[in-house]
C-alpha cells in the first residue's frame, strides 16, 4: 500500500483535530486579551461545531462537482485563513466568526480527505490505510491541551492558531504533489431544501446541546434549539423520501455494514466521546493536578493509538470485523469504567497502563468501524456515504460531551455541593455502559462481514449454509 496518501491526509486531519481541542486550554488568556469572559468564549467552540454540522453534508457533492483533490486543498486554505483571523481577532464577535470560518474548512477536510483515501485505496488495503488515518483523529485531541498550555504559558495564545499556517501550507504542497488526480464528475443539482433542513437539524442539535448548560443563557434556549433541530430532522426525513437526489442519501442505511458502522459506532462514540472531557476534569478538579500535568498523563493514550497500527491489519484479517468489534466495544467499555476506580492514591503507573490500553483498543475499534462503513458501498456511492458518516460522528461526540456534563450536573444537584471525586466515578461507569451497548449492533453481523475489506477467510455465510444443509 502507498502510505504517502493516508499520511498526507493525516497531516491535515491532525491539524484540525488538535486545533479543535487546543483552544480549550487557552480560553482564559484569550478572554483577558479580547476583554470578555472564558464562559462567553464557549460560543467560539460551539460556532466551530455548528459550522461542521452545516457544511459537512455538502462536502461529498462539492468533491464530485469540483474534484476531490481540488476541494481538499481549498479546505486547507480556508482553514488557514480562519486560523489567521482567529489570531488577529480583537473582540468576541470577531473570534466567533473566525472560528466559524475555520469550521467551514474543517467540514471539508475530514470527509473529503476520507473520500480521497477510499477512492485511491484498494479495498484489500483499506484497513491498513484507515489505521494510518485514524491516528491523528485520536492523537490530536490528546496532545492539544498540553501543547496549548505550553504555547500559551511560554509564548502567546496567538501562536496556537498561527502554527497552522506552515502546517497547512505543507499539506497543500504535499497534496498537490502526491495525491492522485480526481477530476470532477457529472453531478445532479444541489439539493438546496435538503441542505437547509439538514443544516438546521444538525446545527440545532449541536448548538442546543452546547448551550443548554451555558450560564449566560437560560436552559430553555438550549431546549428550544434542540427541538427545532429535531423538527428539521423529521421534516428532512419526509423530504428525502420524495426528493430525486437528496443531499443525504438515507437509503444507504439499507446496507447492514453501513448501518452497523454509523449507528453502532455512533453509540460507541457517545460513550467514548465523554472520556477526553471527563478525564482531564477529574485530574484537575478532584486530584489537584495542573492542566499540563493531566495532559501529560492522558497523552499515553495517544501512544496506545500509535501502537495499534502495527497489529490492526493482521487482527482484522485473522479474526474478522464481527469478533473484533464485539470484543473491542466490550473491552473498551471496561477501560472506560476503570477510570472510575482511579483515586489520588492510585499509582501513576497503573493509571498510565490503563489509559494506554484504552487508547490502543479505541483506536483499533475506530479503524474497524471506519473501514466497515465502506465494505459494501459502491465507488459511485462513496461520496454519499462519507458526509453521513462524518455528520453522525460530530453529532455523537457532541452528544457524548453533553451527556457527561449532564451526569455531573445531576450529581451536584443531588448532593447540593461542588463536584467531588465520586461524581466523576459515577459518570465513567454510566458512559462505559453506553459504549458497551454498541455491541448489540455488531452481534447481528454475519461471520464474514466486511471480508472484502479485511481479507478475513473465516467461515462465511455460504459455508455455514452448506454445513447446515449437509446435516
Amino acid at each position: 500500500m502507498n502510505r504517502i496518501v493516508p499520511l498526507i491526509l493525516a497531516v491535515a486531519l491532525f491539524m484540525e483535530n488538535m486545533d479543535s481541542t487546543i483552544i480549550a486550554t487557552s480560553l482564559p488568556a484569550i478572554a483577558i486579551d479580547i476583554q470578555t469572559s472564558p464562559i462567553a468564549l464557549k460560543l467560539a467552540l460551539t460556532a466551530y461545531l455548528v459550522s461542521l454540522a452545516i457544511f459537512i453534508p455538502i462536502s461529498g457533492w462539492m468533491a464530485d462537482r469540483f474534484g476531490a483533490k481540488t476541494i481538499f486543498r481549498l479546505a486547507i486554505g480556508v482553514f488557514i485563513v480562519g486560523s489567521v483571523a482567529c489570531a488577529f481577532a480583537n473582540s468576541l464577535g470577531a473570534f466567533v466568526i473566525s472560528r466559524f470560518m475555520q469550521g467551514v474548512g474543517g467540514a471539508m477536510m475530514t470527509p473529503v480527505g476520507r473520500l480521497v483515501l477510499v477512492r485511491s485505496t484498494p479495498k484489500s488495503d483499506l484497513v491498513t490505510a484507515m489505521s494510518w488515518l485514524t491516528i491523528p483523529a485520536l492523537v490530536g485531541p490528546l496532545v492539544g491541551p498540553p501543547i496549548g498550555g505550553f504555547i500559551t504559558t511560554y509564548f502567546s495564545w496567538h501562536w496556537i492558531f498561527l502554527i497552522n499556517v506552515p502546517i497547512g501550507i505543507l499539506g497543500i504542497l504535499l497534496a498537490s504533489r502526491y495525491l492522485p488526480e480526481m477530476p470532477p464528475t457529472e453531478t445532479p443539482p444541489l439539493d438546496y431544501p435538503g441542505f437547509i433542513l439538514s443544516g438546521l437539524a444538525a446545527s440545532g442539535v449541536v448548538f442546543g446541546l452546547s448551550i443548554v448548560s451555558l450560564p449566560a443563557l437560560p436552559p430553555i434556549v438550549g431546549g428550544l434549539t434542540v427541538a427545532i433541530g429535531i423538527a428539521a430532522g423529521l421534516i428532512y426525513l419526509l423530504h428525502a423520501r420524495r426528493a430525486r437526489n437528496p443531499l443525504l442519501a438515507l437509503d444507504l442505511f439499507k446496507d447492514q455494514m453501513f448501518r452497523a458502522s454509523v449507528l453502532g459506532g455512533g453509540l460507541f462514540r457517545i460513550g467514548i466521546g465523554a472520556v477526553p472531557f471527563l478525564l482531564p476534569l477529574m485530574f484537575q478538579l478532584a486530584f489537584g493536578l495542573t492542566p499540563f500535568q493531566s495532559g501529560m498523563i492522558t497523552f499515553v493514550s495517544a501512544l496506545g493509538a500509535i501502537g495499534m497500527k502495527v497489529v490492526a491489519t493482521w487482527l482484522f484479517r485473522a479474526v474478522g470485523f464481527r469478533r473484533v468489534l464485539i470484543g473491542g466495544s466490550l473491552i473498551s467499555a471496561v477501560t472506560v469504567a476503570v477510570n472510575g476506580l482511579f483515586t489520588p492514591a492510585t499509582p501513576y503507573i497503573l493509571m498510565i497502563a490503563a489509559i494506554f490500553l484504552g487508547g490502543f483498543i479505541r483506536s483499533m475499534f475506530f479503524t474497524g468501524i471506519n473501514a466497515l462503513a465502506y465494505a459494501d458501498i459502491s465507488s459511485e456511492d462513496v461520496s454519499k456515504a462519507t458526509p453521513i458518516a462524518a455528520v453522525a460522528q460530530q453529532l455523537c461526540i457532541a452528544l457524548g460531551v453533553a451527556f457527561a456534563g449532564g451526569i455531573l450536573e445531576l450529581q451536584t444537584a443531588w448532593h447540593g455541593g461542588p463536584l467531588v471525586l465520586g461524581d466523576f466515578h459515577i459518570a465513567f461507569f454510566v458512559v462505559a455502559l453506553v459504549s458497551a451497548a454498541a455491541m448489540f449492533w455488531f452481534v447481528r453481523l454475519p461471520p464474514d462481514a466486511g471480508a472484502s475489506v479485511s481479507g478475513h477467510k473465516g467461515i462465511g455465510a455460504k459455508t455455514v449454509d452448506s454445513i447446515s444443509s449437509a446435516g
